[in-house]
């Protein structure tokens, strides 16, 4: 989920490129922190992120009990989950360009209604192809709602909180990760696979609903004339000839893909000798989002002390020292280091995606769009890949893959970004943890009802 730009940062706008007007050039200055609508966005994107990303991975802590129902492997049990992600890849671009026209809360509002009614359908499923289609088509409803929430943040927040704002953005949608999975394990293990969908597609439908009611009308929204096909590869284009989000777009498709991968495969190996983990335990893994949950907000603040590059690059060595723990057969040795790992990679993911609302502010939901596109293929293609390797050399094979799709990053990225990206220290913003600010504005703004 995309973060916005940070004040401060001396990344250059790229030139002459369609796309929304930044809020500045329309007059709104955005809401501050501590507003009552300040609150009622980060709760009502914190909703939108447990409908989308509990449905998007719902599966994920079910697929041993699929492969086994379902009478098909793991790689194949996992297409579950890399369909939903290709869906949501190749849909992220046309929708930001209808958020354009329409309107950022339109466009979620119609993505998130269609991927709950399509998420309520998927339990009915009466054939494996079948399940597959409905799950591809709900990852496209559902591609209407990441880069979307960021350009609507970047419109209506003020800019001296935005960076903040996001980070509890990301840290929600960890929370909703997280749910999803834990709602899914129990249920799935007492009733089965469908049961396990069906409750995560309720959980999901309360989510919208509450996303609706809270998310206030847009005010810094400015529709964008229509440049047609041309334009629109014009648009993309430069973003894609620019190095520094090329780069950004590297990075996420190598990072998304090998955390997929990891999460994806770790519930087959625990589930099997020498562990031999029920489903309920094995879903308790997915508390390792928590961490994810904190760094992702600590990493925009401590991006003001020390750079974009470094935060980023230390949350790359984070993932990959966590990771190595895992080739041991300790269980608490392997359980610190997948906490260490997710932890890593939000932190990572956080700043990759920030960095592409600072670098591009003519055609943010664009740049955002292509860095989403970026981030579900990698899940969707090495998240499926990584099962072939798993199932032909085991869980060390795996890791070690990761692990070098980790420092391939973190070399790209240390030649490509200058070693100050962030810009010069802010006194505005500390690095609070995300999951107390996103708990407080929930609570403020219930209290306000």
């Amino acid at each position: 989920m995309p973060t916005p730009a940070v004040p401060g940062s001396r990344s250059q706008p790229s030139p002459g490129l369609p796309g929304s007007a930044p809020p500045e050039e329309t007059g709104w200055e955005g809401h501050a922190k501590g507003s009552g609508a300040y609150g009622k966005i980060l709760a009502g994107l914190a909703f939108a992120g447990v409908a989308t990303f509990a449905q998007l991975y719902s599966t994920q802590a079910v697929l041993p009990l699929m492969s086994s129902e379902l009478k098909v492997t793991a790689a194949e049990a996992a297409l579950t989950i890399s369909l939903a992600t290709v869906g949501l890849a190749v849909t992220v671009i046309p929708w930001s360009f209808l958020a354009d026209r329409i309107g950022r809360v339109r466009a979620m509002t119609w993505g998130i209604s269609a991927a709950t009614v399509l998420g309520l359908l998927v339990p009915l499923a009466t054939s494996f192809p079948l399940l597959l289609g409905l799950r591809m088509l709900e990852g496209m409803a559902l591609g209407g709602i990441p880069a979307i929430a960021i350009a609507y943040l970047n419109e209506e927040i003020n800019k001296a909180h935005a960076a903040m704002a996001a980070g509890s953005y990301v840290a929600g949608t960890t929370l909703g990760g997280l749910a999803g999975r834990l709602v899914a394990g129990p249920v799935g293990e007492l009733w089965g696979w469908r049961a396990a969908a069906l409750a995560v597609s309720v959980l999901a439908t309360l989510a919208a609903v509450l996303f609706l009611v809270l998310v206030p009308k847009a005010r810094g929204f400015k529709p964008s004339p229509a440049n047609g096909l041309r334009g629109a590869l014009r648009t993309l284009g430069g973003h894609v000839r620019n190095t520094r989000l090329l780069a950004l777009y590297i990075q996420a498709f190598l990072l998304m893909g090998g955390f997929v991968a990891v999460y994806n495969y770790l519930g087959f190996r625990l589930s099997g000798a020498p562990f031999s983990m029920p489903a309920t335990l094995i879903s308790m893994i997915f508390l390792a989002y928590l961490s994810g949950t904190v760094t992702s907000r600590w990493a925009g603040g401590l991006t003001q002390r020390f750079g974009r590059r470094t935060v980023l690059l230390a949350g790359i060595l984070l993932m990959t020292a966590g990771l190595a723990l895992t080739l041991t057969h300790l269980l608490p040795l392997i359980l610190v280091g997948l906490l260490v790992f997710t932890g890593g990679f939000f932190a990572a993911h956080s700043i990759g995606a920030g960095w592409t609302g600072t670098i591009a502010s003519a055609g943010r939901a664009q740049a955002a769009s292509l860095y989403n596109l970026a981030y579900y293929l990698g899940s969707s293609v090495i998240g499926w890949a990584g099962g072939l390797v798993f199932q032909s050399l085991g869980w060390t094979a795996l890791a070690v893959t990761v692990i070098v799709l980790g420092c391939t990053t973190a070399v790209i990225a240390a030649v490509v970004h200058p070693s100050r990206g962030g810009g010069s220290p802010s006194r505005l913003e500390s690095p609070l943890g995300g999951l107390d600010e996103v708990s407080k504005n929930v609570r403020g703004v219930f209290q306000s009802y």
